[in-house]
């Protein structure tokens, strides 16, 4: 909630549309004040920090609502999940000759 100087709300939606103003008078990119939450619970997760930490820093009750609504997979973290995932699967199969009781 965000209030005048005085403690008196202001209108649900101002907030909102001044933050479009200042962001297309910048050159931005169209994007609702409200992603910015979920941008910056995507990058707090991206940068390594742990989702207690995340839930915290937006308020949340548990950490579950975070990591459900408010963190979407970032490019770094797919890249970083597949490049992990990619270090067990083998390059090639390794031959290993199979020794009978006899063969030592």
């Amino acid at each position: 909630m965000f209030t005048r100087e005085d403690g008196t709300p202001l209108r649900p939606g101002a907030v909102s549309e001044h933050f479009a103003a200042v962001a297309a008078r910048l050159g931005l990119p169209p994007v609702r004040f409200h992603d910015l939450r979920h941008g910056a619970a995507t990058m707090l997760l991206a940068a390594g920090q742990p989702p207690k930490v995340i839930s915290e820093t937006l308020g949340h009750s548990t950490v579950a609502f975070t990591m459900d609504v408010y963190t979407e997979v970032a490019g770094e973290l797919a890249e970083a999940a597949a490049v992990a995932i990619a270090a067990f699967i083998p390059r090639r199969a390794k031959i290993v000759p199979n020794e009978g009781p006899n063969d030592h």
